[in-house]
């Protein structure tokens, strides 16, 4: 709650008569939290609560504490206010095997938690639970939707982008993976809420809207450290708007466009189109104002006779696949921004599962045209000078924002 909206309140009891009126009278004191971290099911054996960041956050404020050997983080001094929360933390192959008892030969994972939306108004200790992610070795790392506006001021949709990494110190042929576009309605028209998939297929499925495929013969290896870029239109986009728009010719897939309406480069190889609920679109329908999350998945099953469904409680209208939540090798949630939001971003909107993403990123517009990319963090350099992308299976904490930042390149280490 804001202090301004704090102060209309207390102006409305005074003036009231009315005996019902809310008591908000020590709303605006500060107070404190307790949050104790809760370690993930699956971890029977030794695993430390202590040493972790638990971050509160509103809007760009992020308050950090640390948690103590107990697993509790304590925060002195807040404003009652709605705040999301949030924690995540690394660990290595061997502390992995030691939590689970699993002798599964991985990278590592990453544990993590969050609540979003939570109203804290009083002294309280909230239980945070965690569950945990094996780190993949390609990862979603940049996507350009918000679009801009030409020299001419006109809308411009056709520089869109999706840029994925390779976190590994090897070659990888992505030949045959998938890229799939997450279920996008409007807030008021959301196809299924994550209780309504719950209640529906026991959080085992996420609802694609279009699913595309690099070609299984492409033999198209990453190399490590290095991207693959797949764009709409795979052209120069820097004249029509050389601040915000990239030189995309270079890209190493195109969804083609069927409907002429986008140019598109015969050197550039296609990128499969497998599924769209859109009979008239074939590019990839990237949102300009979100939201627009993005999965990674690779699986030998027939992709195209997986079920599809109607929006919640319906029979008619458009129809969604349903990806088994098993598939997906890396998710990025990216919800939609408004400013009549409490904190500028519809996070009830959420339609990815904690365990795939616990937290979100988002441009900063209402509606686009601002050319902004959302783009993972630089964790690390080895070495050898590759860098290692922020992987916490928390976008809010591993992706940020930038107008400047142009494809195959990334932040330094911070």
């Amino acid at each position: 709650m804001t202090r301004r909206y704090f102060y209309m309140i207390m102006v409305a009891c005074g003036l009231s008569a009315l005996t019902s009126c809310v008591d908000y009278s020590d709303a605006a004191s500060e107070t404190s939290a307790r949050i104790q971290l809760l370690l993930p099911e699956d971890f029977t054996g030794t695993a430390t609560l202590e040493g972790h960041e638990v971050i509160l956050q509103q809007g760009s404020t992020r308050l950090p504490a640390t948690t103590d050997a107990n697993g509790v983080a304590i925060f002195n001094g807040i404003i009652p206010d709605v705040y999301d929360l949030s924690c995540s933390w690394e660990l290595t192959e061997a502390e992995y095997h030691q939590a689970t008892g699993s002798n599964q030969s991985v990278s590592g994972c990453t544990v993590s938690g969050s609540k979003n939306s939570l109203l804290i108004k009083e002294e309280q200790t909230i239980n945070l639970a965690t569950q945990f992610s094996i780190n993949q070795d390609i990862i979603i790392s940049k996507i350009y939707y918000a679009g801009s506006k030409d020299n001419n001021n006109r809308a411009y949709d056709a520089g869109k982008y999706i840029e994925i990494y390779n976190q590994s110190d090897k070659d990888i042929d992505v030949s045959g993976y998938y890229i799939g576009l997450v279920e996008a309605e409007s807030k008021s028209n959301q196809a299924y809420t994550l209780d309504n998939l719950h209640e529906a297929f026991a959080d085992s499925i996420v609802l694609l809207k279009q699913i595309f495929r690099i070609p299984a013969d492409a033999n198209k290896k990453i190399a490590a450290g290095g991207t693959l870029l797949i764009v709409n239109s795979a052209i120069d986009h820097t004249a029509n708007n050389t601040s915000l728009e990239s030189d995309l010719s270079g890209a190493d897939f195109e969804a083609k466009d069927l409907s002429g309406k986008l140019q598109n480069n015969p050197a550039t190889p296609a990128l499969e189109l497998i599924y769209t609920m859109y009979s008239s679109i074939s590019i990839m329908n990237l949102v300009q104002s979100g939201p627009c999350g993005v999965v990674i998945f690779h699986t030998d099953e027939d992709v195209t006779a997986l079920p599809t469904t109607y929006p919640y409680g319906k029979t008619s209208g458009n129809q969604w696949k349903l990806l088994p939540k098993r598939m997906i090798l890396d998710a990025v949630e990216v919800l939609g921004y408004k400013a009549t939001e409490a904190t500028g971003v519809e996070v009830t909107t959420k339609r990815l599962y904690d365990d795939l993403d616990a937290g979100y990123t988002h441009i900063n517009a209402t509606s686009g045209r601002n050319g902004e990319v959302v783009y993972r963090k630089t964790s690390k350099k080895t070495d050898d000078g590759r860098i290692i992308l922020m992987d916490t299976n928390n976008s809010s904490n591993d992706f940020q924002v930038s107008s400047t930042i142009k494809p195959r390149e990334y932040d330094d280490e911070e």
